[in-house]
């Protein structure tokens, strides 16, 4: 499922239960292709592995987006668990996709959710 909402882009990369690897697929096609069309911001949603499989796409789409940062494919990313108003990351982040201060997640620590700043 994708909603779109101004510049802020949120998908759910685990709906179908995708390997880790898919789901990596997933994230490298949303960075390549999502700020093409005026989206500055995509809020992964990759769960937090409550099946009992230890949360594999939470923890390698992570991995995958610090990669990515350093290469400079993207501006940052931040994990669910910091997105709050008392996070310098997510405070610079309002500045390039205004609809991050109106997201459901803001503040509730969800461990399922990354949100990537393009």
């Amino acid at each position: 499922m994708v909603h779109i909402t101004n510049t802020l882009r949120e998908v759910n990369i685990k709906e179908d239960l995708p390997t880790v690897d898919d789901a990596i697929k997933r994230i490298t096609y949303l960075i390549n292709n999502v700020g093409k069309s005026g989206c500055s911001a995509i809020k992964l949603i990759h769960g937090y592995g409550s099946s009992g499989k230890g949360g594999g796409i939470r923890t390698e789409a992570r991995k995958y987006l610090e990669r990515q940062k350093s290469k400079g494919a993207i501006k940052d990313f931040i994990i669910g668990e910091e997105f709050s108003i008392f996070n310098e990351a997510t405070i610079k982040a309002f500045n390039v996709c205004n609809d991050l201060r109106r997201d459901s997640d803001l503040e509730r620590s969800n461990n399922g959710i990354t949100i990537v700043v393009l």
